[in-house]
């Protein structure tokens, strides 16, 4: 049986993964779903203003907000899942909770991004593909409007040229 984990975010990329882990599961492939949200903690300073309950109670519902979409899509059809939800770095804490649960692979959704920007940005799904010891499918998002295709780049790299010429002095 295929054991699969899917990051969830409540973001449509992530309810895209889920709706493809559901076209598998449809189509007569045994399998296990398993959804992963990933908290990151309250910063320090922010916390300590806040007693445990308030912080427990904070996060258990943004991840209920984030899981929502997902199990709707999967609660239509009537498909057992399981939820995780676990504290940490969001790349690191996916490939940690796909080792304990020993997935045969992970189903990530991700954004459309031109080249550039994803040679420059943090991505959590280029993080996890690096981490991962399992097969990782990506499943990509709307195509990127043309102002993000030509004007945020632009913007972008007039930033980078300036930090460049900046580091060259």
């Amino acid at each position: 049986m295929l054991r699969v984990l899917v990051p969830v975010d409540g973001s449509s990329n992530s309810v895209r993964a889920v709706q493809h882990a559901l076209t598998q599961f449809i189509s007569g492939q045994p399998m296990e779903i398993h959804f992963l949200h990933v908290r990151t903690p309250l910063p320090q300073h922010a916390a300590r203003f806040l007693n445990r309950d308030c912080r427990a109670a904070y996060h258990q519902d943004e991840a209920e907000k984030a899981l929502k979409p997902a199990r709707e899509v999967l609660g239509r059809y009537g498909v057992p899942y399981t939820v995780h939800v676990e504290f940490g770095d969001k790349a690191r804490t996916i490939d940690r909770v796909a080792r304990r649960l020993h997935v045969s692979q992970i189903v990530m959704g991700t954004s459309r991004k031109n080249s550039f920007m994803r040679m420059i940005e943090d991505s959590v799904t280029n993080r996890v593909l690096e981490l991962a010891q399992v097969p990782v499918e990506v499943i990509a998002g709307e195509s990127i409007s043309k102002l993000e295709r030509y004007l945020v780049p632009a913007g972008a790299g007039g930033a980078a040229l300036a930090l460049i010429l900046l580091a060259a002095d």
